[in-house]
């Protein structure tokens, strides 16, 4: 797939920088441990479009709490309003995995213990790496 103009797509922008100003406590936390390179060097962003597919009537993208590009990791922390949304996810998830990309999902209570989290995610970049 060629590379999106995301300027071509204001109202996305517009969407993804809103849920970028309004964090949950649990994205703020993880954010901190994933920030500025701090995880093995590898850059991750917040609330970045990822476009499933184009065409001339329709665009499927998604906005991943947490994206890595360089490794293709997506990471998801699901809180109440993903308690209706399983189908929806699960959907999301199985059609990024076609392309590639590797979705961890944590629900919010598990943010507790994050260097249980933060053990999982590490685990995933080295295999990831290994892939590179």
């Amino acid at each position: 797939m060629s590379r999106i103009n995301l300027k071509e797509f204001k109202g996305i922008l517009s969407l993804a920088k809103k849920l970028r100003n309004n964090q949950t406590p649990s994205e703020k936390l993880l954010w901190e441990v994933l920030r500025r390179k701090s995880l093995f060097g590898y850059k991750f962003l917040r609330q970045h479009p990822i476009f499933y597919r184009v065409d001339k009537n329709w665009i499927d993208f998604y906005v991943p709490d947490f994206y890595c590009s360089r490794l293709k990791l997506i990471i998801e922390l699901d809180g109440p309003v993903h308690l209706g949304k399983i189908e929806y996810d699960t959907d999301r998830d199985e059609k990024l995995t076609s392309k590639g990309i590797k979705v961890l999902r944590f629900k919010n209570e598990e943010l507790i213990d994050i260097n249980n989290v933060i053990g999982i995610i590490t685990k995933t970049i080295l295999k990831l790496e290994n892939k590179l």
